[in-house]
């Protein structure tokens, strides 16, 4: 094993095993994925050992990649730590990139906002957020930090819950009008239902159906909440809403609010290590905030 191992090349193992390949990682470094795989090959060389499983679907980390993978984790945390305190001993105001994982009704609907006025007071920042129909993998540092709907049960792993949401049905005001009324939960099983593929749910707390009615089922299905809530825009239905959505879209109107009315969480997940990271611990304050304030204000117009 070389001893004089670069960090230019650890950073590349790094976003590679976080992207599971040359393409992603080449996106985030600015690079051409040829050339990450050659910084690789070297890298690997350097180290008389191979780190990764080359397959079509990518790089997946064997064995030594995953043990190394800890001990780069360790170094670019510490690395981003003192960056922190060094920018805070210069300013109040914060530095630097954050990248957050969320489900994409959060991340459509709660974080573009909410992000934004976050950089407006701090213009040295840099957000990524990362909307997947999935839970991200911190230990891979797919992300800084993740908002779920679910605290995890496993990991090392901190856990703030951030503040409960609503969801109720509705549908805009034209597919109602040309409808049968729907004055009970009965009257549903005349009705199209949007909502998620059954098989595809990642948590509990989405499968709604189960809660709307006894045998309510989604017509029209997704993976992806924006893609249901298209879909009820466009008239095709009745979909389980997010209340902190349905301001953005005044032509849809809530229903049954008295017979359906499901209320869920929202909880930030960071890794354990991070809690000495000064920029990840004021924006994670800051952030926590600021989405208890938007959910507020969104569910008073809905």
């Amino acid at each position: 094993m070389d001893d004089n191992l670069k960090w230019d090349d650890l950073k590349v193992f790094l976003h590679v095993a976080r992207g599971n390949g040359l393409t992603a990682a080449a996106r985030v470094l600015k690079l051409d994925p040829a050339t990450l795989g050659r910084r690789i090959n070297r890298l690997e060389e350097d180290m008389n050992a191979r780190l990764f499983v080359r397959s079509p679907q990518g790089y997946g980390l064997n064995e030594a990649g995953q043990r190394l993978l800890t001990h780069v984790n360790d170094m670019d945390r510490a690395l981003r730590s003192g960056q922190g305190q060094v920018r805070d001993n210069k300013s109040d105001q914060m530095s630097g990139s954050v990248r957050i994982g969320a489900p994409d009704g959060s991340a459509n609907y709660l974080l573009p906002q909410v992000c934004a006025e976050i950089c407006d007071e701090n213009p040295g920042l840099d957000v990524q957020i990362v909307a997947l129909p999935r839970v991200l993998n911190l230990s891979k540092r797919e992300a800084d930090m993740a908002i779920t709907v679910s605290p995890p049960k496993a990991g090392r792993l901190t856990v703030q819950k951030i503040s409960d949401y609503h969801l109720h049905l509705a549908a805009t005001e034209d597919y109602l009008a040309s409808h049968t009324p729907i004055t009970c939960k009965e009257d549903l099983h005349d009705h199209r239902m949007i909502g998620y593929i059954s098989d595809l749910i990642f948590a509990d707390e989405l499968d709604y159906m189960n809660e709307v009615g006894e045998d309510v089922k989604a017509q029209l299905a997704s993976n992806s909440f924006s893609v249901q809530l298209n879909w009820a825009r466009r008239g095709a239905g009745v979909c389980v809403v997010h209340d902190f959505a349905i301001p953005t879209f005044p032509d849809i109107k809530r229903i049954l609010t008295n017979e359906v009315s499901l209320t869920r969480s929202f909880y930030l997940v960071r890794h354990a290590d991070d809690r000495k990271v000064a920029h990840l611990n004021r924006f994670s304050d800051m952030l926590v905030g600021k989405i208890r304030a938007e959910v507020r204000r969104l569910e008073a117009q809905a």
